[in-house]
């Protein structure tokens, strides 16, 4: 049996199903998009989140509907569980106009500021000041909110890494960092570019408070995460939680893999947090194959709704492609 979710009895059912639905509507999304630019229908560059989405749900469930989220190019999954509309998200992967970004953004680049989910960020660390930017303006303003901030360990080794966290805690700002620490930076494995490979102790050096949580249990997840934002919305400043991970598939449909071996893949499948949460259940007789087949018939509702969406959606016409990148006239 799994003894960390055995550890919380005060879980309800009802709570479980709705991580595990959480977990298998981003993972047969990021499984349609496969499928879909394959065909040709979503185009550029294409970056799956399967194998990594305990760490979505998990922590979003712990942030309030006014808290801030800024995530990487690997951030169709935290979109979904932000609330974005999956019709949205999958209209941008069109690139039509109905899209969450106008059709301008893509895969890499989701925004939806009615959920306060600021981005889908193409530059590796890019989204880490943007945080702190976030979490000043709240604390400027005195408001009871957090900015959380996803990232890969690939951008520990980017500058921005290090000046966020350091005016952060500078500032004691109320930051959320998730390092999403899946072991490899692109193809670079992270002990080839790291003299110090855990991250919570690269944070520990700037007196950031952090922790390692396991990235493939998302009860483990949840409850690391709300036991941080509780820290921090008590005026304990920024905290960083090392989610140790894995992506099952290529960094992008591009990645040949050949920097791993198919033996490493496989070992981390057996950990698959989907298979993991659902054996649980059932061992614990809190789910049951009705309530598996009713996720899956939702969830392929709600799939085949978006693609249907984004394939009746509109390309942005060409005389409004240099609206909101140049000034209008008059505008001084």
């Amino acid at each position: 049996m799994n003894e960390v979710h055995a550890a919380k009895p005060h879980l309800t059912r009802e709570h479980l199903l709705a991580l595990l639905h959480g977990m298998i509507r981003i993972r047969r999304f990021e499984e349609k998009c496969a499928e879909l630019y394959q065909q040709e229908k979503i185009r550029g560059f294409l970056h799956l989140y399967i194998g990594e989405e305990a760490i979505a749900v998990g922590a979003m469930l712990a942030l309030t509907p006014m808290d801030a989220v800024v995530a990487t190019y690997r951030e169709h999954g935290h979109a979904l569980a932000r609330g974005v509309s999956m019709d949205a998200v999958m209209a941008e992967m069109y690139g039509k106009a109905e899209g969450c970004s106008r059709g301008r953004g893509g895969s890499m680049h989701l925004f939806d500021a009615t959920t306060r989910f600021y981005g889908g960020n193409a530059i590796v660390g890019g989204g880490l000041p943007l945080a702190v930017g976030l979490a000043l303006a709240e604390k400027m303003d005195k408001r009871d909110r957090i900015a959380a901030c996803f990232f890969g360990e690939g951008a520990v080794a980017e500058g921005e890494f290090h000046e966020s966290l350091n005016l952060a805690e500078l500032w004691r700002l109320p930051v959320l960092f998730v390092c999403e620490n899946n072991l490899y930076a692109m193809g670079t494995r992270l002990e080839r570019s790291e003299s110090q490979p855990d991250i919570h102790i690269k944070a520990q050096s700037y007196n950031v408070p952090a922790e390692v949580v396991d990235g493939m249990d998302v009860v483990a997840v949840e409850a690391a995460t709300r036991r941080v934002c509780a820290a921090i919305r008590g005026g304990g400043g920024p905290a960083l939680l090392e989610c140790r991970t894995y992506r099952f598939r290529a960094h992008s449909m591009f990645d040949p893999q050949l920097y791993r071996e198919k033996a490493e893949v496989e070992e981390w499948k057996r950990r698959d947090p989907i298979d993991r949460l659902a054996l649980w259940m059932r061992e614990t007789r809190q789910l049951h194959d009705s309530d598996l087949a009713a996720i899956e018939a939702q969830v392929a509702s709600e799939i085949e709704h978006s693609v249907t969406f984004a394939e009746s959606g509109h390309w942005e016409p060409a005389a409004e492609l240099t609206r909101d990148v140049y000034a209008s006239e008059g505008v001084p």
